[in-house]
């Protein structure tokens, strides 16, 4: 018998094959160069063997797959970089061969002339769901554990190994262009729904119900092979095309912009698929996928959305030799919405938490937010009673700080005044025991000025959430200038357990994020008092692919915590610090107007009653003088709203803020969103090239201001022709650390 590392091979009394993939060293399976070979020896092996009748594939761990391994991308554009330099043509022909095997390896399994079942017990994603099409028969588990989706748009490219032509062979076209160009996740009910699943069995049953299909005849060729087949709801030109078709491509132009090259070859890969042969079909697909991995939207997404993501996510910037903390009891100071929304995304990652707040119904209404979302989860089909209550019975309100013994953390998230922080430190440091570590929630006071009033600044750091908490996926740790790496290591292991994405930041006003955002608002502001409409401002802020327009990002924040801000900020820095028209426009809105943004229903939008949808305040139009439309240059407003943030960012990493880019990149399309097609905002000047984004940035500084002044290091990297993740390469500090 064979042996294979990654898989197992038994024959039963049937002749049926149970092919188990269970890669050693390895939490999920995921599809390798090796992987692969083996499974293409089993598929010769399965249709060589008369004994055997069919075969089942299933997992071996709790999952199924994961899809691509990450290392086997970064293989691909490496190789076809490099081999680009001696030939394009010769390096996109290798590209096609290369991208192509999975896509092969599927075909030779479909046609092989035996029945192939997959059982399907877990999550099951990208080229493992393209192998489970590929399959004659799929049976998943009953349970929500199993979770199905093609989701590789979400990081700049699309299925390749068959996706796109047999999705839409199994099921109605208008179902197939919604998943493919989503990414949507299937339960096994939606997935039987749209005909992509054959049945659903108990988890426990599940191997014995693939082989009984297989015991009962299934048929060891795909509907598609057959002659005479239709596709479901009719084919292309048809009268239900016609009135799929042009909608689809009107309504991806309206939700992506042109900005996402990959959603778009999805539709014409689909179109032109369903039009020929299936052989034929498989080969435009790869011809699609080839030019797509080409693209500098596909290099930057992969990068940033899917390796840096969860070399992040694995705690890349965990300093080395500290134990891990197992967290047996947190402690939250302050339930108010932010507070509580910690609290809750605790107890969700099955940590026990201690709520105080300054009275015990300040803590128990700080408890009932948990009970809310739970209830919205509820509502969903995404939790149950019994989740619920065993959630809610993680989380204890108190007003006494002596609960807080035995804390291993203890995050200050109460009002943002700095004596108000100071006594909530000192009441907490007093029952805390030494190694316990204190974090700060604050958004705005440096962590540094917070630390001296700790005892142990060493253990004291800042973990700055984003709300609302139990959506948002990314963290800020900010580093005070004395803290320790035990403390360091203690926020991003909390960060993990409760699965957000950390950024690792160091002390300065506004952190990394929110100097950010705060240049993206500026910005808009200065648009609107040079008399550019504010529907062109927010349209163009779309169209640059931004999923909220700065306006609606004020309302969002609300508009007098901007005009807080700004006050705070003349009066720690002097008048020069804030534009005295900018300010002059947030105080005739709070002011003059009562209006603070979504909180009190009306702010730069208008929002009434559901189901009337927000709309721009039509006064906006009576505080400038308005330009035409005609006379606005509408490509410059994207440059100005990214270019700003960019610069911004290149900032940060000048004054050593941020250190890696790829928390500067993660953490820009995690916080707010930043047109997640270019990898982030130092990945946007790197596709650009840092010399013709310093010639944009010197001609925007030009014509609107000192905001868009390149600084020094920018220079020096376009003298040189260097990009971000050159000069402050990640891995080579990786490197030299192995070293």
């Amino acid at each position: 018998m064979a042996d294979y590392k990654n898989f197992t091979l038994e024959t039963d009394a049937d002749g049926i094959a149970l092919v188990v993939w269970d890669m050693p060293d390895r939490s999920m399976n995921v599809f390798t160069e090796e992987v692969m070979r083996e499974l293409d020896a089993i598929v010769d092996r399965v249709a060589a063997e008369a004994a055997i009748k069919g075969a089942v594939i299933a997992s071996g761990k709790d999952t199924f797959s994961g899809g691509a391994d990450i290392a086997m991308l970064q293989k691909m554009l490496k190789t076809f970089a490099v081999e680009k330099a001696a030939g394009v043509e010769k390096a996109t022909q290798k590209l096609f061969e290369t991208a192509g095997f999975m896509s092969g390896l599927f075909r030779k399994l479909e046609t092989c002339g035996k029945p192939w079942v997959s059982a399907i017990n877990g999550t099951c994603l990208g080229g493992a769901f393209e192998l489970s099409l590929a399959c004659h028969a799929r049976v998943a588990a009953d349970s929500d554990a199993v979770k199905m989706a093609l989701p590789e748009v979400k990081i700049g490219i699309f299925p390749g190994a068959g996706g796109t032509q047999r999705v839409p062979r199994l099921t109605d076209q208008q179902q197939a262009l919604q998943m493919l160009t989503s990414g949507q996740t299937l339960t096994p009910k939606k997935a039987k729904a749209m005909g992509l699943v054959t049945e659903i069995a108990a988890p426990d049953a599940l191997v014995e119900a693939a082989k009984a299909l297989i015991r009962g005849g299934l048929k060891p060729v795909q509907p598609w092979d057959e002659k005479g087949f239709k596709l479901p709801g009719g084919p292309v030109y048809s009268m239900a095309g016609a009135n799929l078709w042009p909608p689809a491509i009107a309504i991806l132009r309206r939700e992506t912009y042109g900005n996402y090259p990959a959603a778009a070859a999805i539709l014409k890969c689909v179109y032109e698929g369903l039009l020929v042969p299936f052989d034929t079909a498989l080969r435009i697909e790869l011809r699609y996928f080839t030019e797509i991995m080409q693209s500098r939207e596909a290099a930057a997404m992969i990068r940033s959305l899917f390796i840096s993501l969860q070399e992040l996510n694995k705690g890349a910037r965990r300093p080395e030799g500290v134990p891990e903390t197992e967290f047996r009891k947190i402690g939250v100071l302050g339930a108010g919405f932010m507070g509580a929304g910690i609290a809750y995304v605790t107890a969700r990652a099955g940590i026990p938490v201690v709520l105080l707040d300054r009275d015990v119904p300040s803590a128990e209404k700080g408890k009932a937010h948990s009970a809310e979302l739970m209830d919205g989860q509820i509502r969903k089909g995404r939790a149950t009673p019994q989740d619920k209550e065993r959630l809610l019975s993680l989380i204890t309100p108190t007003d006494a700080y002596a609960d807080l013994d035995g804390c291993d953390l203890v995050i200050e998230a109460v009002f943002e005044d700095s004596a108000v922080k100071k006594a909530a430190t000192e009441q907490a440091e007093a029952i805390l025991k030494a190694s316990a570590v204190l974090a700060s929630n604050t958004s705005a006071i440096p962590i540094t000025a917070l630390a001296k009033n700790s005892a142990r600044p060493k253990n004291f750091i800042g973990i700055h959430f984003f709300s609302p908490v139990d959506k948002m996926m990314l963290v800020e740790i900010i580093l005070g200038r004395k803290t320790g790496d035990k403390a360091l290591a203690t926020a991003i292991d909390y960060a993990r357990a409760i699965r957000k994405t950390p950024v690792v930041v160091n002390d300065t006003r506004g952190f990394y994020v929110n100097r950010c955002v705060l240049r993206y608002m500026s910005e808009a502001y200065k648009m609107l008092i040079e008399g550019v409409p504010a529907p062109m401002i927010e349209n163009a802020a779309r169209a640059a692919g931004m999923p909220v327009g700065p306006l609606a990002l004020t309302d969002e924040t609300a508009v007098d915590l901007a005009q807080k801000i700004m006050h705070q900020t003349v009066r720690d820095l002097g008048e020069k610090a804030v534009d005295p028209e900018q300010m002059e426009l947030i105080d005739t809105l709070v002011d003059k107007f009562d209006r603070k943004g979504r909180k009190n229903g009306k702010g730069f939008y208008d929002y009434p009653a559901k189901p009337a949808k927000k709309s721009l305040w039509p006064g906006l139009k009576e505080l400038y003088p308005q330009k035409k439309p005609e006379d606005v240059d509408f490509e410059e407003l994207k440059q100005r709203l990214l270019a700003v943030i960019a610069l911004e960012a290149a900032r940060v990493m000048e004054e050593k803020i941020v250190t890696d880019p790829r928390e500067a990149d993660v953490g820009s399309i995690l916080a707010f969103g930043f047109a997640p097609y270019t990898g982030g905002t130092l990945s946007y000047i790197d596709g650009i090239g840092a010399k013709p984004f310093v010639a944009l940035a010197r001609r925007l500084q030009k014509k609107y201001g000192a905001e868009f002044k390149p600084p020094k290091l920018l220079l020096d990297m376009a003298e040189k022709g260097e990009t971000f993740y050159e000069r402050f390469d990640p891995y080579r500090k990786m490197e030299k650390k192995a070293a």
